[in-house]
């Protein structure tokens, strides 16, 4: 009997044979698609087998995950979490599309939320190694940002690859703290609905970066409706949001206040911004000289005498803000010398050029002394005048100091050799890099006194300038006698170099600060620091006194661009405000220290409370470089600010709300001085939009080539402003 054969096995069968199995022949097709008939063939008998078997849920997963399915089997993508690099590019064009779309009433700030999502979404990108794609969607939008983040998307520009996100500083501090960004209540929650709404179009990723590194406040009513109304006006005024919140960015705080608990209430500490009280026996003197010069020069067409005007200057209401305890701020004793400022100080308060409280942004005609500079080859770096008006400085990238004699008086050394030329300037040689900084000791103004018998400590005593401080890039700051015009000492703490120096209102202490992001405090005779200010995040790059010597300022520039306010009693900060886009280059504190000014290197000014921490109001004028020197009037009234674009400006200190309200305004500035209507200030359409000018700019003085490196107000209310003719300009 025949051998039968054997059944035909089915081991290499995963299916019946019409599925694909090792028996079975392949399918074809008139087309050629055998491939693709076979895919959905297998689908087919997969889901009759399910529904046969009653597995009703499997079938419906399976025809549900079909679905996702192209014909060559491949999973077709439907979340944009999936397409890896081109997610963050592909989710900010979403959320940008939607915000300049969306209603005007929210726009404002939405759109603020677009530079910390742009600056995450390129890091995120570089840090899961997703480099091409990263630097393509940088490329794209960056433009959208230059205008306002200049400097720090040329930090960014930098970064390529994952370690170099460690490296960064910038980069770094962008990871470690969340950026603050205020919202209304209405328009975070259209923003989470829009977002939810399109989770998988690139929703889920902004909403996961925001969650990550966006600190979101939510805003009462009433902020809310002044925070509308400050951007609008803004907005009409220059045709940008350029200008940041008070407690948006990095540092992300409440408006003037350290605490950076966004939840905290109250949190602004009480400041002693009254005068520092005179000691005892200085008043007894000084009052007595001034009822000495009252006796031998009556005071003549109505005018107070000098001890009522000094007892008026002293007077303390008691609404009045608490003045700083002078035993926790020790000074040397008194001298002669002190007196007679003092009694010179009154004087000039007296007699002073007085300027009204209000200006109304078309007056007052002051007068500016601008002093040139010429052959200096590029070379200045800062200009300084001392307070008596009689000397000039100017430091150099020579590493030298020059003094000049501005009433041509011969300066004069004991040191000199004999029979020796005097010389009305003089040079200092004892740094090693460049002069950034420079500092004259508190002096005042006394003139020559008559032969009257007049023998009076004031009548005594020298009131010139006595030291000088100078700071370098060799990290040292330099005590000068300008008696002997010598160095007297060498200052060494600093790691870096040093931007910037200042004495101190009254002397004996002075204040520096670096590129090693501190500020320190010292005293003349002493040379290590006393308080080392730390808490920036770069750069100090500008310092300033508080009138009463009690407290400081610090501005710093890129990645931080915050002014901070610290007692130098024992070394907190007190006070902290942002809202610059620019890195701070000059700050000053008004006389009745209540106000304070700040400027940066993209021209703005902003003028500050101490008080309540909060801004009152942003002056535009400066272009091409920035503001690097500010200085208030006598009365507090009046702000005189010089910069890059070689113009002198003054400047409206208080609010004036009937320009404001004018439709078309009457008193806007040009670069060129000239008053015209506010309907200049903004480009119409079709014509190139040229610089904003605020109406809050009372005069321009422009120069020629003299980009402005120094303006101070004196205190009879002249201002001197000096500068370096630039020849190749």
């Amino acid at each position: 009997m025949a051998q039968q054969p054997p059944p035909p096995s089915r081991t290499g069968s995963v299916g019946p044979p019409s599925a694909g199995g090792m028996g079975a022949p392949p399918a074809t097709t008139p087309g050629g698609g055998g491939g693709q008939n076979s895919q959905q063939n297998l689908n087919q008998i997969v889901l009759e087998y399910l529904n046969k078997k009653g597995y009703n849920k499997t079938e419906a997963m399976l025809r549900k995950e079909s679905l996702n399915v192209d014909a060559h089997g491949q999973p077709i993508l439907t979340r944009i979490e999936d397409t890896g690099g081109r997610k963050w590019g592909q989710s900010f064009r979403l959320i940008k599309g939607w915000i300049e779309h969306s209603l005007e009433i929210y726009r404002p700030e939405l759109v603020r939320l677009l530079w910390p999502i742009f600056v995450h979404a390129f890091l995120d990108c570089i840090i899961d190694c997703y480099t091409t794609d990263a630097l393509a969607f940088f490329r794209e939008y960056k433009g959208d940002f230059e205008a306002e983040q200049g400097q720090e998307l040329r930090e960014l520009e930098k970064i390529s690859l994952p370690e170099h996100v460690q490296d960064n500083e910038l980069a770094t501090l962008y990871r470690q703290k969340k950026y603050r960004v205020s919202l209304s209540p209405m328009a975070f929650a259209v923003l989470v609905e829009f977002l939810e709404a399109r989770d998988n179009e690139g929703g889920k990723v902004i909403l996961n970066l925001i969650n990550a590194h966006v600190d979101v406040a939510t805003l009462t009513r009433a902020a809310t409706a002044r925070g509308l109304q400050k951007l609008m006006e803004e907005k009409e005024k220059s045709g940008r949001m350029g200008e940041l919140g008070e407690d948006e960015g990095i540092q992300g705080h409440q408006p003037g206040s350290t605490n950076t608990d966004v939840h905290a209430v109250g949190t602004l500490s009480k400041l002693s911004l009254a005068p520092m009280p005179m000691e005892p026996d200085l008043m007894e003197d000084v009052k007595a000289d001034l009822s000495h010069e009252d006796s031998v020069h009556p005071p003549v067409n109505g005018q107070s005498t000098l001890v009522d005007q000094f007892e008026e200057n002293i007077k303390q209401e008691p609404a009045d803000d608490a003045a700083p305890n002078r035993d926790q701020i020790p000074f040397p004793p008194s001298t002669a010398r002190d007196v007679a400022m003092e009694v010179q100080k009154v004087k000039e308060n007296r007699d002073r050029f007085r300027i009204e409280g209000r200006t109304g942004g078309i007056g007052p005609g002051l007068s500016v002394t601008m002093f040139t500079f010429h052959n200096t080859f590029d070379s200045v770096n800062c200009i300084e005048f001392s307070g008596d008006n009689t000397l000039a400085a100017i430091g150099t990238a020579e590493s030298y100091i020059r003094v000049w004699s501005l009433d041509n008086r011969p300066l004069i050394s004991p040191q000199d050799p004999p029979g020796s030329q005097p010389s009305s300037s003089r040079r200092l040689i004892g740094h090693s890099g460049p002069v950034y900084a420079l500092s004259f000791s508190p002096s005042a103004a006394i003139p020559e006194h008559s032969s009257n018998g007049d023998t009076t400590a004031s009548a005594a005593a020298d009131s010139q300038p006595r030291y000088m401080l100078s700071c370098s890039a060799d990290s040292t700051v330099r005590l000068w006698s300008l008696d002997t015009w010598t160095n007297l000492v060498v200052y060494r703490s600093h790691n870096s170099p040093v931007w910037d120096v200042r004495f101190c209102p009254h002397g004996h202490y002075f204040l520096s600060c670096s590129a090693d992001r501190t500020a320190r405090l010292w005293s003349t005779p002493q040379i290590a620091p006393l308080r080392i200010f730390v808490g920036h995040d770069s750069d100090v790059e500008t310092i300033a006194w508080h009138p009463n010597g009690a407290y400081i300022f610090t501005g710093s520039g890129v990645g931080d661009k915050t002014v901070r306010v610290w007692s130098i009693v024992n070394g907190n900060q007190v006070r902290i405000f942002t809202g610059h886009t620019g890195n701070i280059t000059a700050i000053s504190c008004a006389p009745n220290g209540h106000l304070f000014a700040s400027g940066d290197d993209k021209g703005e000014i902003m003028l500050w409370d101490l008080r309540t921490g909060r801004r009152i109001k942003t002056l535009k004028g400066h272009h091409k470089g920035g503001v690097w020197s500010l200085d208030w009037s006598v009365e507090s009234s009046v702000l005189v600010s010089g910069g890059a674009d070689k113009t002198v400006r003054v400047w409206d200190v208080q609010q004036n709300k009937e320009i404001q309200n004018k439709p078309n305004g009457d008193s806007v500035t040009k670069i060129d001085g000239a008053t015209v209507g506010a309907a200049s200030t903004t480009s119409k359409p079709g014509k190139a939009k040229g610089p904003v000018v605020s109406p809050d700019q009372i005069s321009c003085f422009a120069t020629k080539k003299s980009p402005v490196y120094k303006v101070r107000f004196t205190q009879m209310n002249l201002v001197m402003a000096g500068g370096a003719c630039l020849e190749q300009a």
